[in-house]
Order: C-alpha cells, then sequence, then structure tokens
C-alpha cells in the first residue's frame, strides 16, 4: 500500500476554480485561506487507510467531518470536495 498522506500534505495545491466548487458543495462560504486551512485540518486528521486510490484520483474519506476529497494523484491538485452520505459512504 502506497503513503499518499505525506506527499499530498507537503506538495497539495488548487486553482481558481476549486475554491468555489469547494464552497458550493459544502454549502460553505469561506475564503481562499479558510478553505487551504480545512483541506489540511482534514487531510491531517484523517487516517492513512481512508487514502484511496483509484484511477488517476486519490479520495480521501474523513467520516468525522462528512467529507470526501478528491485529489489528482499526478499532480496532488484538489480537484473537489463532497459530503458524505449513505451512497458515497460505501464507495
Amino acid at each position: 500500500m502506497n503513503s499518499y498522506k505525506k506527499e499530498i500534505l507537503n506538495k497539495i495545491c488548487y486553482t481558481e476554480l476549486v475554491y468555489g466548487r469547494i464552497n458550493k458543495k459544502l454549502n460553505l462560504e469561506l475564503s481562499k485561506d479558510e478553505i487551504e486551512k480545512l483541506i489540511d485540518i482534514i487531510l491531517s486528521e484523517t487516517d492513512e487507510s481512508e487514502f484511496q486510490k483509484k484511477g488517476k484520483n486519490i479520495y480521501i474519506k474523513n467520516h468525522e467531518r462528512s467529507i470526501r476529497l478528491t485529489i489528482n494523484s499526478y499532480t496532488n491538485r484538489i480537484i473537489t470536495a463532497d459530503k458524505l452520505n449513505e451512497k458515497t459512504t460505501n464507495r
């Protein structure tokens, strides 16, 4: 099993569009800095076993916050964040 957590924490990057996408998908109104802090906290507190690579993406499920992050495994760029529900919990 590969260790993705440390690399993602060190190399995560963002696009301008992803800030709006994260606010929309999570129903938030956070600034860019607040979003980056939130993502950093989620990544830090999520156990390595919840980092799952499928294809070119890594999916990170944080059950305590009910959030799933999607990160491109080649660029370490965050793609989106989704609220976890019954359907996405088992993916």
